[in-house]
């Protein structure tokens, strides 16, 4: 390959270069650009530049329509690259020597160009000296067009002699068009470029006085407009004296009346005066008198005093959450305890709840159930990827359009200064470079301080003291631990079958006749129809799926009675009856989502049934373990977080420190690989709670003996084989009820927690507490299997 030299490159250029093209600037010479380069072929041809010398050859669009690229391109030198593989890079190069394009030798995977280097001609007669000393003069005249200091200017003039100099110093000194910078840099010789460079400097030049003539004009017009202003008022008050004034003297009344009767304190009411004085200097249309008026309407609409007197009838209210929610224990007797001490004392703040559990359990709902039992205003604000802290407190009224925060909003929409506030989905807020809303909600959900609330734009404390506040969330884990500590944590756990089919018969199948029209019908569900919508057709802890289901088959029962019914105008003479049997469902829902396999239930080597916490609900959590002959490695797959993997390191020690039990020998360790997989590798896990699972699943696989299969395990484990208890029981064990499977192995400590489950649902299941590892693994293996 034939080499050429490039002067104070320091290194030998190849004739034949990659190269990239470059559409919104010119790489001048001697003067480092950076550039961002994003198309596969340019990337690949960046990465072949810097295996070689680093040199690349930059192409420009065609400086006519006739063609697609420009003839004359540069050889340039990259001085610095960032960037991913197979993704966008950023680029610092620094452009040597023009060269003219002579072949395309290929386009894939990069343009690899043969290129000719240009010859510039060192020699300057008397008319190329000339032009130079032109465009030096035009410079200098754009530079005081431009209103430019010019000292520094003139040495750098002084120091330019030849005319590619030249060329490049104006193109990067005056901001010409790229399209014109391409068709000047693609003219060869000074003769040619230096005359075209004359006449796009002097364009320039024209169009820049030509827009400082314009802004001129532009603040002549505006100083005009003040002096107007300055008249306009001096005629009004001429007018005033005649006794033909014509002003806003009512509207300004107006707004002073409602100052002295809104109860503002007595911070609020001076502010409300001052900006209101300073609305009477304004003229009205003006931009200033808006943004005064807009900041007084917004201290005059929220509450201020106003409040709405609490329901203090306990057998009411209790009424009132029984007849919208079924079950919920906790959250109610809360409710309703702070009722009861609402009779006994004024003084009681508002408490501030976090409801938290799976989607589909109530949880939004009870927030309005809450506000109905109190007599309270309800305002639901969804915090659900809100990640600007602005979005809380407010913006300044120094920004254009600016207003308060979501909670200002909320009270305003209110109307009261005691409503019940939801907080939605506060655990889905994020943070970014705008601030952090979860931190502005500090000062909101502490009692000791939301008395005084401060909102950028109100710029007034406002006191919040007498709302109560709920959240809901679906986790805690996603909460700052210091906006936890602020909350009073209630749980909201899902539902057992019995559960969801008295909600489906009291609240879901009632709601759903009454939206899709049916009411008059006489339509009944029967519970296995209902058992086998749960069963078949959902697979959550809530049942938001199931009131999906159900008024999907209530669509189709309104369709059924339009065919039937729709000759008989008067109402009472319809008569439509239809009874949903288990045998009918599939007929209206299609074929079942959720088909249990037989095969569940049988005894496998390696497989391990435990059972997992989720946002969304509990859920079944096989373990499966495999061993092969290697060199003693334990395999870890099924998108596991650190914890897991720390729990699969716990077994196998412990496995191996306790292996003379198991009829298992060093070799049977050293010699072979371990492979644990979690099934659903695209969904993230974590936890300890699968200790006692892993355990089983390798210990099966080393010794080639089933797991018992009936069996669902939960609990952590150490690594001396003690059992710790873990969280979301009820969850876990509706998950193992949902999947037929009725004994469940957990931690002793945790038995407590079955307390919670429905006593329908804890007559089918049958629990097996647990100290230590020992335990769980002869329940599952047998007493007799093991040298126990």
């Amino acid at each position: 390959m034939k080499l050429f030299d490039i002067k104070n490159a320091g290194r030998t250029i190849p004739i034949v270069l990659p190269s990239i093209l470059i559409i919104e600037r010119i790489s001048l010479l001697n003067h480092p650009i950076h550039i961002r380069v994003t198309k596969q072929e340019d990337i690949a041809a960046v990465k072949k530049a810097m295996e070689n010398s680093g040199s690349i050859f930059i192409r420009y669009p065609g400086i006519r329509k006739t063609e697609e690229e420009a003839p004359i391109g540069t050889i340039a030198r990259i001085l610095r690259i960032q960037g991913h593989e197979g993704k966008e890079h950023h680029l610092l190069i620094e452009g040597k020597k023009r060269a003219e394009i002579k072949k395309i030798l290929e386009k894939s995977p990069f343009f690899n160009i043969e290129i000719k280097e240009i010859v510039e001609e060192k020699d300057i007669d008397e008319n190329t000296a000339l032009h130079i000393r032109t465009i030096k003069t035009l410079i200098k005249d754009f530079a005081k067009e431009a209103k430019q200091k010019e000292t520094r200017l003139e040495e750098l003039l002084a120091r330019i002699e030849d005319p590619l100099t030249m060329l490049n110093f104006a193109m990067f000194s005056i901001p010409i068009p790229v399209e014109r910078q391409i068709l000047i840099f693609n003219l060869e010789k000074p003769a040619q470029y230096l005359p075209a460079l004359e006449e796009a400097i002097e364009t320039e030049i024209q169009s820049l006085s030509i827009r400082n003539k314009i802004q001129k004009k532009v603040k002549e017009k505006m100083e005009r407009s003040q002096k107007e202003y300055i008249l306009n008022e001096h005629i009004k008050e001429i007018r005033k004296e005649l006794g033909q004034d014509i002003s806003t003297e009512d509207e300004i009344s107006e707004i002073e009346k409602r100052i002295e009767e809104k109860g503002l304190s007595q911070e609020a009411k001076e502010k409300a005066y001052k900006e209101l004085s300073r609305l009477k200097k304004l003229q009205p249309l003006s931009p200033e008198a808006g943004v005064a008026r807009t900041y007084i309407d917004w201290l005059l609409d929220i509450p201020w005093q106003e409040k709405t007197e609490d329901n203090r009838d306990i057998d009411k209210a209790k009424a009132i959450l029984d007849a919208d929610h079924y079950n919920l224990k906790e959250p109610k007797e809360r409710i309703l305890d702070f009722i009861a001490v609402k009779q006994l004392s004024d003084k009681l703040k508002g408490p501030i709840l976090c409801f938290v559990g799976p989607p589909g359990t109530g949880k939004t709902s009870l927030g309005k159930s809450l506000a109905h039992a109190l007599s309270r205003k309800f305002v639901r604000i969804s915090l659900g990827g809100v990640r600007d802290e602005a979005e809380i407190r407010g913006h300044r009224r120094t920004y254009v359009g600016a207003l308060p925060g979501k909670i200002i909003q909320g009270m305003k929409s209110a109307g009261t200064i005691n409503p019940v506030f939801l907080l939605d989905e506060i655990d889905k807020m994020s943070n970014d470079f705008r601030g952090d809303p979860s931190a502005a909600l500090l000062e909101v959900l502490d009692p000791e301080q939301n008395h005084a609330f401060f909102d950028h734009y109100i710029g007034l404390p406002y006191d919040l003291s007498s709302v109560m506040f709920i959240a809901t969330a679906n986790s805690l884990y996603s909460i700052p631990h210091a906006l936890r500590d602020r909350m009073e944590i209630i749980e909201v756990p899902g539902y057992s079958d019995i559960e969801k089919i008295h909600i489906a018969e009291k609240y879901l199948i009632p709601k759903q006749k009454k939206e899709n029209g049916l009411e008059w019908a006489k339509i009944r569900f029967k519970r296995e129809a209902l058992q086998n919508i749960i069963h078949q057709y959902t697979m959550e802890s809530g049942v938001r799926e199931l009131e999906r289901q159900i008024a999907r088959v209530m669509r189709q029962l309104a369709r059924e009675a339009v065919k039937k019914e729709q000759h008989k105008k008067n109402k009472e003479e319809r008569n439509f009856s239809r009874v949903i049997t288990e045998k009918t469902i599939e007929k209206h829902l299609g074929p079942a989502k959720y088909i249990k396999k037989k095969t569940d239930k049988q005894n496998r080597i390696g497989l391990a049934n435990g059972l997992a916490w989720t946002e969304v609900g509990g859920r079944l959590l096989p373990v499966e373990a495999v061993t092969f002959q290697g060199a003693g490695r334990l395999i870890l797959t099924g998108s596991l977080g650190d914890i897991m993997k720390e729990s699969a390191r716990t077994a196998l020690s412990f496995l191996q420190n306790n292996a003379r039990k198991f009829n298992l020998g060093i070799r049977d360790f050293a010699g072979k690989d371990i492979h644990l997989h979690v099934p659903e590798g695209a969904i993230p896990k974590d936890g300890p709670s699968a200790g006692i699972t892993i355990t089983a699943a390798i210990l099966s696989s080393l010794t080639n003996t089933p797991v018992k299969a009936d069996f669902a395990i939960t609990g952590e484990i150490t690594l001396t084989g003690r059992v710790l208890p873990v969280g979301g029981i009820k969850e876990k064990v509706l998950a193992a009820q949902r999947h037929d499977i009725n004994n469940i192995i957990l931690p002793e400590d945790n038995l407590k927690d079955t307390d919670k489950i429905p006593q329908e649902v804890q007559k089918t299941l049958t629990f097996y507490p647990v100290n230590n590892l020992m335990e769980a693994l002869k329940l599952l293996f047998g007493k007799d299997v093991f040298n126990w």
